[in-house]
């Protein structure tokens, strides 16, 4: 009926908390439910293993994805323009990230004027 999968980022250590979310629910199948308990059990893995941040990329009229991974608390940083190919056509990609509430919450941030 679907999948859910989690990627690094980046190889870098600083980076070590940040996956990409891929998530994908076959037709027929969507509108159930099946997407958000896909992406509700994937969050929760997620910060079992200390990531902090998930990101996620959706083209921008796949407007029921959006609204999914919204729900389960991702917010709309950007726009790519461009970013990808498919089928021969350049594609946009919206942005989406989601910061755990229970992981990487330290009090002090390194950052000067931070904290």
């Amino acid at each position: 009926m679907g999948w859910a999968a989690l990627s690094p980022v980046s190889d870098r250590c600083a980076y070590q908390g940040v996956a990409e979310v891929s998530v994908y629910v076959k037709s027929g199948h969507r509108g159930k439910g099946i997407g958000a308990v896909l992406l509700d059990s994937l969050i929760e893995e997620s910060e079992k293993y200390g990531i902090w941040t998930l990101q996620a990329g959706v083209f921008p009229e796949n407007q029921a994805s959006i609204r999914l991974h919204k729900r389960v608390g991702f917010r709309e940083v950007g726009v790519r323009e461009r970013l990808g190919r498919l089928n021969g056509r350049w594609r946009d990609v919206v942005l989406l990230e989601r910061r755990s509430p229970n992981v990487g919450v330290e009090s002090t941030d390194e950052r000067p004027g931070i904290g």
